[in-house]
C-alpha cells in the first residue's frame, strides 16, 4: 500500500481538539481495517482516521478538513464492495477517513408512528434486535447485518432480502440528520409522513454514497412483524423455471417475503463452508429459495408436489435453508479475491441475460470460477468471478456492458463507488449525470466529500 502523506500539525491539532487524541489515528500501521475494503480489491492511503462520537464532533472534523482543503471519506462498517468507503491509491490528496462507528445512539421506538431514530454507526443487526424488543421489525435485512451500519445502508440505499415485501432502504427513511463539507448541520428527524415543504433531502442523501455529506442519524419507518413463515428451497433447471415457479407457487392472498436464487457453483461452495449436506435429492443448475408469510404451515406454497424441494416451517429448519443463501458471498471469498458485481435486470429478460453472461465470462481464460446468486424477485443478481487479478477489471466491464444491453442497471444495491464510476454512462444519460454533478457542486463546492465516488472525476 502507498505510504500516507504526513498530515499537517495544524490539522492534527484541530482533529484532536474535535474528538480527542485517542480517536485520531495518524499511524498508518493502525489504518488497515479502515483503508482496505471487505472484498480486498480496493485500498489506498489515508492522512488520518478520525472517530467522532456525536454530530457536533462530525461538524468540527469537517470544518477542520474544509479549512485545510483535505478530502473526507465517510465510512460505516466498511462492508462495501465497490471501493466507495476506502481511499483511492491514485488520489492527489490523501483523505481523512471519518468513521461513524461511534455514533451508536438508539432512540425509543415510537409505538404510535412505528418509527425510531438511530445513530448512523448502529449496526443493522442491533436495530433489528432493538425494535423487536418493542414489538416491531425493520424492513431491510441482509447477510452482513452484524457489521453493516445503518448509515452505510442509507448512504448506499441498500436493498437486501426483503425488498419485494418492504422496498429499498429509501422507502424506510422518514427523516435524516447529516453534516455538509463545511460543517453545516442539516437535521430533519420529525418523521412526518406528510411534509410537502420543498425538496426531499432525506431521499437525496439516501444513495449519495458520502458524496454530499456525512449522515449522522436516521429516522426509520418500522413494520409490524410478518408472523410465522414457510421457507422452501426448490431445484430448477434454469432461471426461466425459477421465475415461473416464483410467479405461480405463492397461494392467492399469501405474502411473498423473499425470493432468492443460488446457482450450482454457489451451492457447492456453501456446502463446503457450512459443512451441511446438499439439501435436495438431486443436483440442479439453479435453486430457488422462497419465503412466504402463511402461519408456518406450508399452506402458502402451491404447485410444488412434483418438484425436488426442501421445506422448512420450524425456526431451525428455516434458518438451515437460509444459510445456503446467506453464506454465498463468504463462500465465494474462500477462493481468494473475488470480483463481486451487483447488477439488476428487468425480469422478462433476466433468464436470457443470465445465459449470455455465462458466455461473456467464459471468453476470459483467466477466470477460474464463476457463479451467480441474488434476489430474484427484484431482478438483482450478484455475479461472483474468481481468477483475474484484483486490479484487472476487463471482465467486470464486459459484464456491465452486457447488463446494459438488456436494459439493466450496473448497480442494484451496493452503489457505484469507485469501481463503477467510469461506467455510469451505461445506465445514466449525460443530462442526468450533469444534473447530479450540479447538486454535488452546490452541496460540496470544494469537492472534498468522497472524491472519485459515483463520478470518475
Amino acid at each position: 500500500m502507498p505510504q500516507a502523506a504526513e498530515p499537517t500539525a495544524s490539522l492534527v491539532a484541530a482533529l484532536i481538539e474535535a474528538v480527542g487524541a485517542e480517536h485520531v489515528l495518524t499511524d498508518s500501521s493502525l489504518h488497515d481495517q479502515y483503508v482496505v475494503d471487505w472484498a480486498r480489491r480496493f485500498e489506498g492511503p489515508a492522512l488520518a482516521v478520525v472517530r467522532p462520537a456525536s454530530t457536533s464532533e462530525v461538524a468540527d472534523v469537517l470544518r477542520a478538513c474544509s479549512a485545510a482543503n483535505v478530502p473526507v471519506i465517510p465510512q460505516g462498517g466498511n462492508t462495501g464492495l465497490v471501493g466507495g468507503s476506502v481511499p483511492s491509491p491514485d488520489g492527489d490528496r490523501p483523505p481523512v477517513v471519518l468513521s461513524t462507528r461511534r455514533l451508536t445512539s438508539l432512540g425509543d421506538v415510537d409505538p404510535l408512528s412505528g418509527q425510531v431514530t438511530v445513530g448512523a454507526g448502529v449496526t443493522l443487526g442491533d436495530v433489528h434486535r432493538h425494535v423487536a424488543r418493542a414489538g416491531w421489525s425493520y424492513g431491510v435485512d441482509l447477510a452482513a447485518r452484524d457489521s453493516a451500519t445503518i448509515g452505510g445502508t442509507v448512504a448506499t440505499n441498500a436493498g437486501g432480502i426483503h425488498v419485494i415485501a418492504y422496498g429499498m432502504t429509501r422507502a424506510q427513511v422518514v427523516g435524516i440528520e447529516a453534516v455538509l463539507a463545511d460543517g453545516t448541520v442539516l437535521s430533519h428527524l420529525g418523521g412526518l409522513l406528510k411534509d410537502n415543504t420543498g425538496y426531499d433531502l432525506p431521499s437525496l442523501l439516501c444513495g449519495s454514497e458520502g458524496t454530499l455529506g456525512v449522515i449522522t442519524a436516521i429516522r426509520l419507518r418500522l413494520h409490524r412483524p410478518a408472523g410465522r413463515t414457510t421457507v422452501a428451497l426448490v431445484g430448477c433447471s434454469g432461471y426461466a423455471e425459477a421465475l415461473d415457479l416464483m410467479s405461480r407457487s405463492v397461494a392467492p392472498g399469501v405474502r411473498l417475503l423473499a425470493a432468492e436464487v443460488i446457482d450450482e457453483t454457489g451451492m457447492d461452495l456453501a456446502v463446503a463452508v457450512t459443512g451441511m449436506a446438499w439439501p435436495l435429492e438431486s443436483r440442479h443448475p439453479i435453486l430457488l429459495l422462497l419465503e412466504v408469510v402463511d402461519g408456518g404451515d406450508a399452506s402458502g406454497l402451491v404447485g410444488l408436489d412434483e418438484a425436488d424441494v426442501a421445506v422448512g416451517v420450524e425456526p431451525g429448519e428455516r434458518e438451515r435453508l437460509w444459510q445456503f443463501r446467506e453464506r454465498q458471498s463468504e463462500a465465494f471469498s474462500t477462493l481468494g479475491v473475488i470480483h463481486k458485481l451487483d447488477v439488476s435486470l428487468p425480469l422478462p429478460v433476466l433468464a436470457s441475460c443470465a445465459e449470455e453472461l455465462r458466455q461473456v465470462v467464459a471468453a476470459f481464460p483467466e477466470v477460474t470460477t464463476y457463479g451467480v446468486f441474488g434476489h430474484l424477485a427484484d431482478g438483482n443478481i450478484h455475479v461472483e468471478i474468481h481468477g483475474p487479478a484484483p486490479d484487472d477489471d476487463a471482465v467486470d466491464v464486459a459484464v456491465l456492458e452486457c447488463i446494459a444491453r438488456y436494459g439493466g442497471s450496473i448497480s442494484a444495491e451496493h452503489g457505484v463507488g469507485r469501481a463503477k464510476a467510469g461506467k455510469l454512462l451505461l445506465c445514466r444519460t449525460p443530462a442526468e449525470i450533469a444534473a447530479m454533478r450540479a447538486i454535488k457542486r452546490a452541496w460540496d463546492p470544494q469537492a472534498l466529500m468522497n472524491p472519485g465516488v459515483i463520478f470518475s472525476s
